[in-house]
Parts: structure tokens; C-alpha cells; sequence
């Protein structure tokens, strides 16, 4: 079913690692965690595996080599490296001619430069999504809240407008409210765009006690979807709640929910709605 023997986990910051870590422990599938430090969560030292600096491209790979791992999930947030400052080891150095020509072009280039080499090293690399399932998104809403038309329009308009930007790639969220853009992520990340919205003055996005606006996350159209899918998690409700929207819709098969149980529960506590749309549904609209 896997198509592999053993998995290697590159795992950087954020909840996602911890959550494939624990998934992958339970189902009793053979796994190495190589934890990119700093940034790797602390709760995967209780999973057998190793740590080494963003720089050590080689000997992260000869650890995962040496545990018998012939397959590789890249998860979680890295941010962008000062190349002035990093420590890089021979192989990142070797990798440095293609990270620095893609470093300009945005994120998607970037992570497809690593994962080049990454199946140059002779490992194949897979999304996280294909080791756990329940991690994708599904269409319709999943809690309590329904979105009601006008936020089935801001949708609509959000995705177009995600889509646009994507193809650029710059970012994959976007927020709106009553057919007016109020963000579009950048280099940000969504939780610092939603603070942003949250700063804007009350008259053209909603509040905790009338919630209006949406958001939305969805792959960029270039994307390389077996790394950096969209990602929400509770901590994504709690950024829209505090922006007073009304909702969050993410492309059904086209992003990952953390924690998809505690993330519905938190939706309904707030009030907002949680919704998979299909391409379909908004690119043709």
C-alpha cells in the first residue's frame, strides 16, 4: 500500500511532525524522525531518530540512509536560512548553485530544489498525506456552522484571488470579507496575516459578536503537492476568531488539517464554520 519499507521523517517546527510522529508509532510502521534543529518540536526526541542543523544536508541523509529508510516525507515549517550565517556541510554546498537560483522565485521553487536532491540521494520522497489520510481535507462543511450564501461568495472570491497569487507563488491564504480582499499571505505565514486582519478597523470585517469574512488556503496552482500542502490546526480557528470572520475553507483534497477532531470542536465553540470546497465549486463560478 505504502510503497516503502521504512520512512524518514524530515521534520521541522510546528504541530504536523509531532502529529505524523505519533500516528506513525501507533499504526506500528517502521520510522526515523530527522529533526531539523532548533526548529523541530521537542516531543519527537521520544521517537527514535536524530537531530542535525538545517545546513547538514549530508549527514541528515546518511542518517536516514544508515536506519534502513528508503522513503522521505518532508513535514513541517522551516524557515528561510540566512545563507550568510548558516553552517552548511559539504552536500548543502554542493546544493547551494540550485537553492541559491531558486531562493528568488518563492517557496514552491525552493522546496522543489530540495526535494531534488532528495531523490537524486535515491529516496523516495512522498506527501504526508499518503502515510496518513485523515490528514486531508474533505469537501462540505465538518461542524456545526453551515456558511450561508454570502459567505459561499467570499469563498468563490478568495479562491480566485489564492489561485492568482499562487501562481506567482507567493502564498496560499486569503482573506475576505463581503467580496472585499483584506489579505493576501506573503512571507508572513497565515497566523501573522490573520493578526493583520485582526488590527483593521471594524467597519469592513467582522467582529467576535458579528462575524463576517472568510478564510481561505489552498495550494498554489504550480505546486509541488507531495510538500507544503496548507495546513490548518486550532491555533488557525483562534487567529480567525480573534479576526472577528466567519469561517475557514480550505480546497477538499488540497490541504491538511492537525487534529482534525479538536480543530471541528474548536470551530463550534467559536461559531465559525470550517468548510472543504471543491475547484469545481469556485474556479467555474
Amino acid at each position: 500500500m505504502s510503497g516503502w519499507r521504512k520512512l524518514g521523517v524530515i521534520a521541522g517546527g510546528g504541530e504536523l511532525p509531532v502529529v505524523l510522529a505519533e500516528h506513525l508509532a501507533a499504526t506500528q510502521r517502521p520510522y526515523f524522525i530527522a529533526r531539523i534543529t532548533p526548529m523541530a518540536d521537542s516531543a519527537l526526541e521520544a521517537h527514535p531518530g536524530a537531530g542535525h542543523g538545517l545546513g547538514q544536508m549530508g549527514a541528515r541523509m546518511d542518517a536516514i540512509r544508515e536506519a534502513g529508510c528508503d522513503a522521505v516525507v518532508l513535514i513541517g515549517k522551516v524557515e528561510r536560512p540566512d545563507l550568510k550565517t548558516l553552517q552548511l556541510d559539504d552536500v548543502a554546498m554542493s546544493m547551494l548553485p540550485a537553492i541559491l537560483a531558486a531562493m528568488p522565485q518563492g517557496d514552491d521553487a525552493l522546496l522543489r530544489a530540495v526535494l531534488n536532491e532528495h531523490e537524486k540521494a535515491g529516496f523516495r520522497v512522498v506527501g504526508a498525506e499518503s502515510v496518513m489520510q485523515d490528514l486531508l481535507a474533505t469537501p462540505g462543511a465538518w461542524g456545526a456552522v453551515q456558511p450561508n450564501d454570502q459567505h459561499t461568495r467570499d469563498i468563490g472570491k478568495a479562491a480566485k484571488v489564492a489561485a492568482a497569487s499562487g501562481a506567482f507563488d507567493i502564498g496560499q491564504g486569503v482573506v475576505v470579507c463581503d467580496g472585499l480582499v483584506l489579505a493576501v499571505e506573503a512571507q508572513e505565514g497565515t497566523d501573522a496575516m490573520l493578526r493583520r486582519v485582526a488590527e483593521l478597523p471594524t467597519t469592513i470585517r467582522g467582529t467576535p459578536q458579528a462575524r463576517r469574512g472568510v478564510l481561505v488556503k489552498r495550494p498554489k496552482p504550480i505546486q509541488e503537492r507531495r510538500i507544503d500542502l496548507p495546513v490548518i490546526g486550532v491555533r488557525t480557528i483562534e487567529g480567525a476568531a480573534a479576526a472577528g470572520l466567519a469561517g475557514i475553507a480550505v480546497e477538499a483534497q488540497g490541504a491538511l488539517a492537525v487534529r482534525r477532531a479538536d480543530l471541528v470542536a474548536a470551530a463550534n465553540r467559536t461559531g465559525l464554520f470550517v468548510y472543504g470546497f471543491t475547484a469545481d465549486e469556485t474556479d467555474k463560478a
